[in-house]
């Protein structure tokens, strides 16, 4: 009881720990992807807010963390330009209710579908995205280029030269943070690594005065309670019209992010969640954001990874994490704003080096070449494009292959009976890829009268399959033979019975037809 008692209270440090680190990098991210969609940064900070805690609280998997996304922002940019943000909240709320449609018809499962090479070129993709988008923080706010001083021209403790070379200095501020994070657990698992990381580099740069660029370089949090707010739209078609599509892609890719994290969570904490739940989950956080004056939001891989590395394993954590936030607006916007950005560039840092699946370079050569092909064009796509796209092709190519390779396992082998008839033996699925191979093995004017084909060992799978037998069996209609079609399954005989009028064919025998049950045995 001591010890339940005892690790109860540990998981919940944890959460609360991890929850205050999360919190903190979702500051930088938020703002990012605010300028991305061209939205005020209080906007996509509101969206982080009440995404992270509607899904923390009513999710179907604790310790993810939700909020603000740039594989949302980059859809959104478009209609912001285009219609106003009056029209992105309405689009929000639409999208959460098709998002809430999707997990009530549980289509949640489909996941599942998603091959293992899709799982590792996203997660692959998803780090070199993650890493290209702290890129932008060695920029100055609002200027093109980068950061200046790059040169030695002093000691490393020579204060001076440090203020003067902003650059060198917020990359050893970083490297500093990437060290503490890996190495601090071999000391104390007291208080997880990135925030204390964070903390030590935050007093060295107020104690030491350091010039770096800080989180009010980028923008100010500083703000009030989000209030509730009927986007000012007009109720018609036209508006319908307009966001209709943005609504759906939006739904899709923040269900596909979702349900991939989920998956990833899933393995690294050795547990299941629950994809349909969370559908639903991030449905109502949605529709409620954009009620609110929120850009929406979907499950956060960097900082969901964030959190369970940090012991956030529990809803306490994504909880503290949201309101965190919302603390930071309210009452410590002053304080957070002076956080050095290296400090949580290289807290996203680590999360790259841990996300992306270094195995992956390893088993390359040890798995199939489409398999490898697959890997490598998801996480391409991914960096290209965006996550949906990128799940979608790899989805879609690795099916292609499926059905090309099993095209060539149907196999049909053909004997003529002491009884006068020729029976043919068929094994493996026939369907839209083998159809071709299965056809072109049946020789119709060499054949005895009768003919007999056995689907004992094989599938007819789709509408191809059967047209394909009801064209064989107008071939030996017109070649004068009586085609006999045995052992064919139920689900091939609830497809027939379908088809209706689409498919007719000849003559489907019972499987206790006795000349071809004496002749096979």
């Amino acid at each position: 009881m001591f010890e339940f008692q005892q690790s109860r209270r540990i998981s919940i440090k944890n959460d609360i720990l991890s929850g205050l680190t999360v919190a903190l990098a979702l500051v930088p991210e938020a703002v990012a992807f605010a300028f991305v969609a061209g939205v005020d940064p209080l906007v996509a900070l509101y969206a982080a807010f009440m995404v992270g805690l509607i899904t923390a609280v009513i999710g179907g998997r604790p310790g993810m963390i939700s909020g603000a996304t740039g594989a949302l922002a980059v859809v959104m940019v478009s209609l912001v330009a285009d219609h106003g943000v009056e029209y992105l909240f309405v689009t929000v709320v639409l999208m959460g209710i098709i998002q809430m449609a999707a997990g009530v018809m549980k289509l949640g499962k489909f996941i599942r579908m998603v091959p293992h090479p899709v799982m590792l070129g996203f997660v692959n993709g998803l780090a070199i995205v993650i890493f290209l988008s702290q890129l932008s923080q060695f920029g100055v706010a609002g200027e093109p280029g980068w950061l200046t001083g790059t040169t030695w021209e002093g000691s490393i403790l020579d204060i001076a030269w440090l203020e003067k070379n902003i650059l060198s200095t917020m990359l050893g501020l970083i490297l500093l943070t990437m060290v503490i994070i890996k190495f601090l657990p071999r000391l104390t698992k007291a208080i997880p690594s990135s925030l204390a990381a964070i903390i030590v580099v935050s007093g060295l740069v107020w104690g030491l005065d350091l010039n770096t660029k800080v989180v009010g370089d980028i923008a100010s949090i500083s703000g009030g309670l989000p209030s509730f707010h009927i986007p000012s739209v007009p109720f018609t078609l036209e508006t319908l019209f307009i966001i209709l599509p943005y609504s759906i892609i939006l739904a899709a890719i923040g269900l596909i992010e979702s349900l991939l994290t989920l998956r990833l969570v899933d393995e690294v904490t050795n547990t299941r969640g629950k994809g349909n739940k969370e559908c639903i989950a991030q449905g109502v956080a949605n529709s409620v954001t954009g009620m609110f004056g929120g850009m929406g939001g979907c499950a956060m891989i960097g900082q969901s990874m964030i959190n369970v590395n940090s012991g956030g394993r529990g809803r306490l954590s994504g909880i503290t994490a949201a309101l965190c936030l919302l603390g930071f607006i309210l009452f410590a916007s002053s304080l957070i704003e002076q956080i050095p950005v290296a400090a949580l560039v290289g807290v996203m840092f680590i999360v790259v080096l841990g996300t992306f699946e270094w195995s992956s370079f390893r088993i390359m050569g040890k798995i199939p070449p489409s398999d490898a092909f697959v890997l490598v064009l998801v996480s391409g796509v991914t960096v290209a494009t965006d996550l949906a796209v990128a799940v979608v092709v790899g989805v879609i190519v690795s099916a292609l292959v499926f059905a090309w390779e099993h095209a060539k396992h149907v196999q049909v082998s053909r004997q003529e009976e002491l009884d006068g008839s020729t029976v043919y033996s068929v094994t493996g699925p026939l369907f839209f890829g083998s159809t071709t191979h299965f056809i072109e093995q049946f020789t119709p004017s060499e054949d005895k009268a009768e003919v007999i084909i056995d689907f004992s060992h094989s599938r007819v799978c789709d509408h191809s399959g059967l047209e394909t037998i009801d064209a064989l069996a107008d071939k030996y209609e017109a070649a004068g033979k009586k085609l006999h079609l045995l052992h064919l399954s139920a689900e091939c005989k609830k497809l027939l019975k379908k088809a209706g009028n689409l498919v007719e064919v000849n003559v489907i025998e019972d499987p206790k037809y006795s000349v071809a049950m004496n002749s096979l045995g």
